[in-house]
């Protein structure tokens, strides 16, 4: 079990709340027409919010557990005892509880850090501890407390949370933090430091876990910081961390913080504007977000053996997900993708057998249970929000176009914002693993980068996939290009195709056991993605043409005809009577070309029409050209 303290300022004269370019008290009457007049001498905690809901009030909800704390104390100075002891009886926590320092002006204080060992000896703690400063507030109170005392359990050393300085806060302020991103170990701590001394903007606030093994380290400090002004958990961590090397761990808080150390009046009613007007907007406004189809133009399905790949987004199709704040968690099932309503018995078999029974609901339900996972374990404090998600998509099913990762890349969008998850917590090159991750880990479902790499970048993307690159980092080289004046690609697609995945058939064994066909096979996917790469530089179209159909007399020679299918042959055929380049776009059900005769494109379209094909030109999906989310 842990023990939480809830230190509270000690200095009298940081307790009150004091107006702007105000020092006496009675400057802080006349403000506003005395309009908080009958708040000064109250200390910072006990300022009432929105409801008369006091600060101290959300950090008793939040720890306020006994499965997670065995007692809760408070360490206040003596000339506040009186205000918390009945804050203690109005609310239900222990009078005997609220630790009195017997401190009641500045020059008798004691610090911060003698006032946690005060607690510590007078109360005779002997496990492991969790420091809050219970006048300060996050902006999300929500936050889940639990996810916090896990974390700190799965690492073997103390803990400091942190946040990102919003816009306008400076470094010099707060304590800084430098934290290894693979570890999540805390490198450095500088306490308020100079502009320049460092480029982080993590910021250290008071709320810490520590071991109860590195409770000795605590006398330790105050031992050689006889000097009271020195006695700050600033200055503790910068000891603990810099000087002692002690192993610490930082852990994130996707939100800001508010009325941290001493403040004025305008900070008391920025936050309480804060607080209304997020009761007035709750629940939030739902968050939609959508995700493109894509083709594969070049070097695919080398993106899962170390090869070389381009692919582009297109705005013919989408998956769109919209997530909505509400009291459970909820996922609806899509009415066509998920049914669980049928005209006849014979309906639900007719729908089984074209479209099996794996719907989009498995592919929401997998990415929440990754995301809590990722960021249980990057170290992410999430809120204890709930929401309701549900999802469209226009992308046809098993025929290649990524419509499975659509749904998840456009759901993962949803939770990072609904979330306030940064680019910084997620990286596009680690978010495509993440999105990857979902549907092998979790669903099982056969699949490579590619797809997740150009729906998270979005536009035309060149990908390469090199061995040294994934072992060494874990993701590979990705640059968008420049998407002006493409030339005029179209798609045609199966009307009743089969199962997409069945067409990897056996060359990933074969790739994994070193067959020199299948391997140079591999590496010339990657040549050809990098001669289209200079084509599309040099705006090159025939001879870009030429390669798409070099690429896919390259598949075609280590899958094979049966491997192909007759549906996919027969499309590369028919587009080939009216002279247009051809490749497969995906895993098959689909081909993608390039007509340099536009004249010839009316009449191909009619013949794959009358073949039992959808034909469509594509659209290209240009993210520097478009608003939407």
């Amino acid at each position: 079990m842990v023990n939480c303290v809830a230190l509270l300022q000690t200095i009298k004269q940081r307790n009150d709340l004091h107006p702007v370019g105000c020092r006496a008290r009675h400057g802080f009457r006349n403000t506003n027409q005395g309009l908080y007049a009958h708040l000064s001498g109250v200390p910072k905690a006990l300022l009432p919010g929105v409801g008369g809901k006091k600060i101290l009030d959300f950090w008793w909800e939040t720890v306020n557990t006994r499965q997670l704390f065995s007692e809760v104390y408070l360490v206040t100075n003596a000339d506040k005892f009186k205000h918390y002891e009945r804050w203690a009886t109005a609310n239900d926590f222990p009078v005997e509880n609220v630790v009195n320092d017997g401190s009641t002006t500045l020059d008798d204080r004691l610090g911060a850090v003698a006032d946690l060992e005060l607690a510590i000896r007078s109360r005779q703690l002997q496990d492991d501890i969790m420091v809050i400063a219970g006048d300060m507030l996050c902006a999300d109170q929500n936050f889940d407390i639990a996810q916090v005392i896990r974390f700190f359990r799965s690492k073997p050393g103390e803990l400091a949370i942190y946040y990102e300085l919003e816009t306008g806060e400076k470094s010099n302020s707060r304590g800084i933090v430098e934290v290894c991103p693979d570890t999540h170990r805390v490198m450095l701590f500088l306490e308020k430091p100079q502009e320049g001394l460092t480029a982080s903007r993590l910021a250290s606030v008071v709320f810490y876990c520590l071991r109860k093994e590195s409770l000795p380290y605590i006398s330790e400090f105050l031992y050689n910081h006889s000097d009271v002004t020195d006695r700050t958990f600033g200055k503790f961590w910068e000891w603990l961390i810099n000087e002692e090397k002690v192993p610490v761990y930082g852990m994130k808080l996707p939100t800001g913080f508010q009325l941290i150390g001493q403040v004025g009046l305008s900070d008391y009613t920025k936050w309480l504007a804060h607080y209304s007007s997020k009761q007035q907007l709750s629940p939030s406004k739902p968050i939609t977000c959508r995700s493109y189809a894509r083709v594969g133009v070049m070097g695919n399905p080398s993106d899962g053996f170390n090869g070389k790949t381009i692919a582009m987004t297109i705005a013919n199709f989408w998956a769109e997900v919209t997530l909505m704040e509400s009291q459970t968690l909820v996922l609806l099932p899509h009415p066509l993708n998920d049914p669980t309503e049928f005209g006849s018995l014979q309906d639900l078999f007719r729908i089984s057998r074209k479209e099996g029974y794996l719907g989009g609901l498995r592919l929401l339900q997998a990415t929440c249970k990754k995301f809590y996972q990722f960021c249980s374990e990057q170290g992410i404090a999430l809120s204890k929000q709930n929401f309701t998600l549900k999802y469209d998509t226009n992308i046809p099913r098993q025929v290649g176009l990524a419509g499975s990762s659509a749904i998840v890349s456009a759901t993962l969008k949803c939770l990072m914002k609904f979330y306030n998850i940064t680019d910084n917590d997620l990286p596009k090159p680690i978010r495509a693993n993440f999105i990857l991750n979902v549907e092998t880990d979790e669903l099982f479902i056969t699949a490579g980068l590619q797809d997740r790499v150009v729906q998270v970048y979005e536009g035309l993307v060149y990908m390469d996939f090199s061995k040294h690159l994934m072992d060494e980092r874990g993701f590979g080289e990705y640059i968008p290009l420049d998407m002006t004046d493409l030339p005029l690609f179209w798609l045609a697609y199966l009307g009743d195709p089969s199962d997409s995945g069945r067409i990897h058939s056996n060359v990933r064994q074969r790739w994994l056991n070193g067959e020199s066909v299948v391997v140079e096979a591999m590496k010339s996917f990657a040549d050809l993605t990098d001669q289209s790469r200079a084509a599309y530089e040099c705006k090159d179209w025939p001879r870009l043409a030429q390669l798409m159909d070099e690429n896919f007399e390259l598949r075609r020679s280590i899958y094979t005809d049966d491997c192909l299918g007759p549906g996919n042959l027969k499309m590369v055929n028919l587009a080939r009577q009216f002279g247009s380049a051809v490749k497969l776009p995906g895993s098959g059900g689909a081909v993608v070309g390039l007509c340099m005769e536009h004249g010839q494109l009316v009449e191909m379209k009619k013949a794959f029409q009358e073949a039992g094909c959808v034909f469509c030109l594509i659209v290209p999906y240009d993210p520097s050209q478009q608003g939407h989310a």
